[in-house]
């Protein structure tokens, strides 16, 4: 077993709180990615994973196993970092067996000259030599052995680190922000990579982005964090189309969700720019809230339409198969985000107005303090909807 358990951790540097009252429970053999922007304490969480830093307060269990304290070798993980952290001096062949040279080998074993000499050194170093060469030939590398890692292009670079860390086949791997340092191109060949490699193996992955295209598209589940605080956990899908929270809501998808602000009447309807949106039942006359529609959501509208925004067109992006049209809406603070098929760019064409309807059923409704309503909203947003952020 290698599933992971996180107990109420904290970590504070200072009078300053990293991480607050995290609880998570990873299944065996999860992907689970953790994802939030810079500085929101997802890296930290997982360098305590790892034993790379001590949480105050708290306690980590990987398998059956309670963890707190135990050094980083003994804990049956393996770590790929961003920077990939690969010794410039040593051939691919030596980054990759170092690992194992650290575990199998004693200290005289590992010497240059009298090693060699020593019981079972020889055995043991072939043996290493086979094992690197195998997860080598898996990863695609095994032609680079010799090569030295200011020889490789980044995505070699990255495949080596995966390498050294696949070769001592951990219980845990911890993959913190792997893709960042490559160009737009590589980045969705090796999340391709890694999930298949996740696939073949079963193993437990936690891996650390701030890239909701690598969360959505690598998880099983997501655990989004903001400020040190995890705000939701749950399957892409869901983190997508039914969250939890505002925060959360505006932090997955592009372009962002629009929040439009309204008020709820007697009837029960929210009362937003023009139009009154029916989905405020229950809440009390007067509340402030937010109604969040997805770009998608939106298309031109038709007379007669019930729920239609108009507005003033500030800008047309187009983006190949979509358009985003910008629109100032009366009464709202930012502009409304529609996203549109190409084929309606002749209908748009030199509009300085444009009206767009949208299904008030598919709408999120968040209370003042930006948590969900769920009882007086509808979530039915499609998985397709969801594949289109990662696009």
């Amino acid at each position: 077993m290698s599933g992971i358990s996180i107990n109420a951790i904290k970590k504070t540097f200072g009078p300053t709180s990293v991480l607050s009252n995290i609880s998570l429970e990873i299944a065996d053999g999860e992907f689970l990615t953790l994802l939030g922007p810079s500085g929101c304490g997802k890296s930290t969480l997982l360098r305590i994973l790892a034993g790379l830093e001590v949480q105050t307060g708290g306690s980590v269990s990987i398998g059956d196993r309670v963890v707190d304290g135990v050094r980083p070798k003994r804990r049956d993980v393996a770590m790929v970092f961003q920077s990939y952290a690969l010794y410039p001096h040593m051939t691919v062949a030596q980054n990759m067996a170092l690992p194992l040279r650290m575990r199998r080998l004693s200290a005289w074993q590992r010497l240059p000259l009298l090693g060699r000499f020593m019981p079972r050194t020889t055995a043991r170093v072939a043996e290493i030599e086979r094992d690197v060469t195998r997860t080598a030939k898996a990863l695609g590398i095994g032609h680079l052995l010799a090569r030295k890692p200011g020889q490789l292009s980044g995505g070699q670079r990255q495949r080596v680190a995966v390498g050294r860390a696949m070769v001592r086949d951990p219980a845990v791997f911890l993959m913190d922000e792997p893709l960042s340092n490559l160009d737009a191109k590589l980045r969705v060949q090796m999340r391709a990579e890694i999930k298949e490699l996740h696939n073949r193996l079963g193993t437990t992955f936690v891996y650390v982005t701030h890239d909701q295209a690598e969360a959505m598209t690598l998880s099983d589940r997501v655990a989004v964090m903001l400020d040190g605080e995890l705000l939701q956990v749950a399957p892409p899908h869901d983190i997508y189309a039914d969250p939890d929270d505002r925060r959360v809501a505006e932090f997955i998808g592009l372009p962002k969700i629009n929040m439009l602000e309204g008020v709820v009447r007697e009837d029960g309807r929210v009362a937003v720019a023009t139009i009154a949106v029916p989905i405020g039942e229950g809440l009390p006359v007067g509340a402030v809230v937010t109604i969040g529609i997805r770009p998608e959501m939106f298309d031109l509208a038709t007379p007669g339409d019930s729920f239609s925004l108009s507005g003033t067109v500030r800008l047309v992006e187009h983006m190949g198969s979509d358009l985003f049209v910008h629109l100032d809406i009366g009464g709202q603070r930012e502009p409304l985000v529609a996203r549109l098929d190409a084929s309606r760019a002749p209908a748009i064409a030199g509009a300085h107005s444009l009206s767009v309807r949208f299904d008030p059923k598919r709408a999120l409704l968040f209370a003042a303090d930006g948590k969900r309503l769920r009882q007086c909203s509808n979530s039915s947003v499609s998985a397709g909807a969801v594949r289109e952020i990662v696009s």
